[in-house]
């Protein structure tokens, strides 16, 4: 019975996940394109009873016989007895990107539909295509352009865009969004995550030029455990033969041309000695150009291996220890998502602060520019997708979903020397179901790329004293990664954990995705106290001391940099909306078990030399 309806759902998710709401494959490195910011003041219009998208009756009006009678219209009285019951223009404003959560008291805590809208000037040419881009839209995207509808994007924090080329108008233009980040059990995440579900337009919105027969993605890395074998492919976004394409890379001297083939496709792969690798103490990146007739698009690429070799982990061929951390993309000094490069830059270099090499980015794809300055810093990335705990596993279309979200971050990100880690999901129980679903998407990471490692934050359970990890989903995934909370919320006090002991079923490295414990930030009591300052500190000793016992301890992201929002947590004095479990406070002020991990680096540092 289980394998006859696992091949029902194998056929459902099939036809499912070719449905792309419109958009195509994400465009590769949109900056490095011709571009208009889309960026700045829109009025938005909060609608929880969604009155601009249904009539009286509950009917899309974008599906009605005239396709009008929507917010999407954008209409202004021109008769004084016209009756419009809306009008952005006089509406309120907020800064696009960013979530409303932070930028409005009373939609702190919003869950619902709320419509934005942007006038902006363009000049269309003749012969050119032009796209509408979206960095990210949390979480279900509705797009108008001039009444219009473009599309749908399901997905937080991914990128997506639609064809504008015959709906764009010389002169003015209204872009509208109606907007919806309401939980659902059927959605990637699901309803029950330990963050803040912060709704709006959090990336870069852009209108993007192109010629005729552009390049819609590229990709240029060394070939798995090749230290100099260059994969180079390129995909129009038609399928147009014979266009002729350059890559160079200057400071190597390297120059290479190439035409497309029928499918409008390159795929090379050649030998160049002399690189110097990429890797944490060395981030070097190579400016790369790749030229056609009509197209000139420029990158910053590092090249480097990694893979696993037994129970180590080979980065450029060496034995690395992940010092790492895990982050959140929210800025604990100013409520809201990271807004801006400075954000960003100030999380890493905190993390290298603590002499991190490496970040968890989790749990869902963050800023690809947070990635690009991984890239420039020198720190390895964790990448992940939101399979987050309970999500409905037999359900095609939740599949599908999980399935492109996944295939948009490896697509956007592919090219960046400094994830070394696809993530397919977070603290997932243990089912038939769920096997099926989480082995698929690693066989798809495995399919998109084959030159990083494929991983997902495991669980363990326990029988007296012993901590297992026998999670079948371990045979599938390079990494024994996994979560365990001993000390906070199974184990007793942090001095009793140390006498635990690891039954681990997999020969593989070790890398612990999570550990820790909350403290409210200069609330200071002896280590037996929860809360305070010193029960985290004596936590991050004792956990030390007790995953020192893993011969193959190969790395860990402690949960968490800062603290973070979350409405889960509900303490009044302790935790007030905040999840205190990290090493610096909402102030920034670094709590004491900053200071242990840090030494505990320092340490790993010398070791791993």
């Amino acid at each position: 019975m289980l394998k006859t309806t696992y091949s029902v759902f194998l056929i459902c998710f099939s036809l499912l996940s070719s449905i792309s709401y419109g958009q195509v494959t994400a465009i590769q490195n949109i900056q490095g394109r011709k571009i208009q910011s889309l960026n700045g003041k829109w009025n938005y219009i909060i609608d929880p009873y969604e009155n601009g998208y249904y009539d009286y009756r509950h009917e899309p009006f974008d599906q009605s016989k005239t396709g009008t009678g929507g917010y999407f219209d954008d209409k202004v009285q021109k008769d004084k007895s016209e009756l419009i019951e809306y009008e952005f223009d006089h509406s309120p404003q907020m800064n696009v990107p960013g979530d409303w959560n932070s930028q409005s008291e009373k939609l702190e805590l919003y869950e619902g539909n709320i419509w934005l809208r942007r006038k902006f000037d363009a000049k269309p040419e003749k012969g050119k295509k032009y796209f509408v881009y979206f960095g990210a839209v949390n979480y279900e995207a509705h797009v108008y352009l001039n009444g219009k509808k473009l599309g749908i994007h399901k997905g937080g924090f991914t990128p997506f865009q639609f064809d504008v080329t015959n709906n764009l108008k010389a002169g003015e233009n209204s872009i509208v969004l109606k907007v919806d980040n309401i939980r659902k059990q059927d959605e990637i995440p699901t309803v029950n995550t330990d963050w803040w579900n912060y709704g709006g337009i959090t990336r870069d919105v852009f209108l993007a030029e192109f010629p005729d027969h552009f390049i819609n993605d590229y990709k240029l890395q060394l070939v798995k455990g090749n230290k100099n074998l260059l994969n180079f492919s390129v995909k129009l976004a038609d399928a147009t033969a014979g266009q002729e394409i350059t890559l160079s890379i200057p400071e190597l001297k390297l120059e290479k041309k190439y035409k497309t083939d029928a499918e409008g496709k390159i795929a090379d792969e050649f030998t160049w000695n002399n690189l110097s690798l990429w890797s944490p103490e060395n981030p070097k990146l190579y400016a790369v150009n790749i030229k056609t007739d009509k197209e000139n698009i420029n990158d910053k690429i590092g090249f480097r291996t990694i893979q696993v070799d037994g129970d180590s982990i080979l980065l450029n061929g060496k034995s690395v220890f992940l010092r790492g951390i895990s982050i959140h993309d929210e800025n604990p000094l100013l409520a809201g998502r990271l807004r801006s490069e400075g954000d960003m830059r100030m999380m890493l270099q905190w993390a290298k602060d603590m002499n991190c090499n490496y970040v968890r980015l989790a749990h869902y794809p963050h800023n690809e520019e947070m990635i690009r300055l991984a890239d420039e810093m020198g720190l390895l990335v964790w990448a992940e997708v939101p399979v987050y705990w309970t999500i409905s596993w037999t359900n095609p279309a939740t599949y599908a979903n999980a399935k492109q979200q996944l295939t948009d971050l490896i697509v956007r990100d592919k090219n960046r020397a400094s994830v070394i880690v696809w993530s397919i999901g977070n603290e997932t129980p243990l089912s038939d179901a769920r096997l099926s679903f989480m082995s698929n998407l690693a066989e798809t990471a495995r399919s998109l790329d084959d030159t990083r490692l494929v991983a997902a934050a495991l669980e363990v359970h326990r029988e007296g004293n012993n901590i297992i990890l026998n999670d079948p989903l371990g045979e599938k995934i390079d990494l024994v990664s996994f979560n365990e909370y001993a000390g906070w919320y199974w184990g007793g006090t942090p001095s009793e954990i140390t006498k635990y002991n690891f039954d681990i079923k997999y020969k593989k490295p070790v890398v612990i995705t999570e550990f820790g414990g909350d403290a409210l930030g200069g609330f200071h009591a002896d280590e037996n106290t929860r809360w305070s300052e010193e029960y985290q500190e004596a936590l991050y000793k004792n956990q030390i001391t007790l995953l020192s016992k893993i011969g193959a301890l190969r790395g860990m992201t402690p949960w968490i940099l800062t603290d973070f929002r979350s409405p889960r947590r509900q303490h009044p004095i302790y935790q007030n909306f905040w999840n205190r479990k990290g090493l610096i406070s909402e102030t920034g002020k670094k709590k004491k078990a900053y200071y242990v991990l840090k030494e505990f680096y320092d340490q790993m540092q010398v070791k791993y030399k």
